[in-house]
């Protein structure tokens, strides 16, 4: 996709009135500085587009970027950073479980991962809950030059392992620094939007469950 038009449209807060998107939309969520806002510049082509910090936790918002006009980059609150209090994390929580249960236009949920660690408790049930709310997540595992080429079988099979992929889910190891699995998350996103792969652009009917935040 060529980028020409890319902006932060709205940013959501706690008591915010969730936007009435008619576009479709592409949600990224992922523990405390797992790496969300460096891959969304890296798939946009920006510096900083969406700020990055190296304070976990800071992120208390849902983003919504509009690209080119015709989709919504949605950047999700991070989970599982015990420094914030449990008050706060409960908040977080509410609001994600409200944004994916009340989006008509969400296509695909990204669910980023750490690879240079085995996924936390945190990251398998943000998994199960996405899933429990009707979604298969994509998951990218990220930070991918920080290990040795030589680890990155084992460290794919761990995660598959930690969160109990199915041998059909989708997994991209990708690099914010040498933008690999950029193309690849891109390809993914646009077969929804072409509705090159319907199975899994289908949503079922939500279920409850509690999310990371709320344990």
């Amino acid at each position: 996709m060529i980028l020409h038009d890319v902006n932060l449209e709205k940013v959501c807060g706690i008591t915010s009135r969730l936007p009435e998107n008619t576009l479709p939309e592409f949600a990224f969520a992922g523990k405390s500085n797992v790496g969300k806002s460096s891959l969304i510049n890296a798939l946009v082509n920006r510096k900083a587009l969406a700020r990055t910090s190296s304070q976990p936790g800071k992120t208390q918002t849902i983003n919504f970027y509009n690209i080119n006009k015709s989709l919504y980059f949605v950047d999700l609150p991070g989970y599982g950073y015990a420094r914030v209090s449990k008050e706060d994390r409960e908040k977080w929580g509410v609001m994600i479980e409200r944004y994916l249960h009340r989006s008509s236009v969400l296509k695909a949920v990204f669910l980023l991962i750490d690879i240079r660690h085995d996924p936390s408790a945190n990251d398998k049930q943000m998994y199960d809950w996405i899933v429990y709310q009707g979604y298969r997540p994509i998951i990218i595992a990220t930070k991918k030059d920080k290990i040795n080429r030589s680890e990155l079988a084992k460290k794919l099979k761990a995660i598959r392992a930690g969160l109990c992929l199915k041998a059909d889910d989708i997994l991209i190891p990708f690099s914010a620094e040498t933008k690999e699995g950029r193309e690849e998350i891109w390809s993914r996103i646009e077969s929804h939007l072409a509705d090159l792969d319907p199975s899994q652009d289908q949503k079922e009917e939500p279920k409850k469950a509690q999310t990371p935040d709320e344990q």
